[in-house]
Parts: C-alpha cells; structure tokens; sequence
C-alpha cells in the first residue's frame, strides 16, 4: 500500500512579496537583536534544548530535555563524537565546538562544570 501524500498548505510569500516597503515598519538593528535574538523563551517544563549538528553529514538533530543531568549526559556524547552544538536554558546560550574543546582542555579537567 503505498504511503498517503500530504496535503499541501498554501502559504501567501506572493502577497507579502508584492506588498510596497512602506507596509513594514522599520526598526533600528539593535532593537531587532534584543527582540528576537536575546529574547528566546523556553516552556518552565524544560530545562535545556541542545541542537547538534553532526560534523559529516551536516544535518542537525535537536533534543530537549526536562533533566538537567540527562542533557549533561547528551552532551558528553556529543562531545565524545566530536560534533558541534549549541545549549539553550533559561538564562543563556552555549556555542561548544570541538576547536573550542581542544583549546580549553588544559584549562579545565571537566568542562561541563
């Protein structure tokens, strides 16, 4: 039995796309970053996102976790692999790299801590 398609939802990029500039308000790029790039907000059920992105193949995998401990766990796996991935709390955002690991190595005995 082959699989059902699914339904196709019309999206209307050709009515925003034709609409003048003078629709849009304009807005300094500071206020744009403080808005929408330190703004994030997370659901008080979670403790923490973690998005990696694998290294070989390029595609991106995001897990979210409500324990503290099971997302630290998924970090040092994804550090063992030597993948990048970012953190998100409640309270900030964590960019790790494995260039970034292998220079704070020596610094640190465990860098999750």
């Amino acid at each position: 039995m082959a699989k059902k398609k699914k339904p196709y939802f019309p999206n209307n990029w050709h009515a925003y796309a034709s609409c003048p500039a003078e629709f849009f308000e304009s807005m300094p790029i500071e206020q744009f970053m403080d808005w929408k790039i330190e703004g994030w907000e997370i659901p008080s059920s979670v403790s923490c996102i973690i998005r990696e992105e694998d290294s070989e193949t390029g595609t991106i995998n995001e897990y979210v976790y409500s324990r503290t401990s099971a997302a630290d766990k998924k970090a040092r796996k994804i550090m063992a692999k030597g993948n990048t991935f970012t953190v998100c709390t409640h309270d900030s955002l964590h960019y790790m790299s494995p260039k970034e690991l292998e220079l704070n190595e020596e610094l640190y005995d465990d860098p999750l801590t």
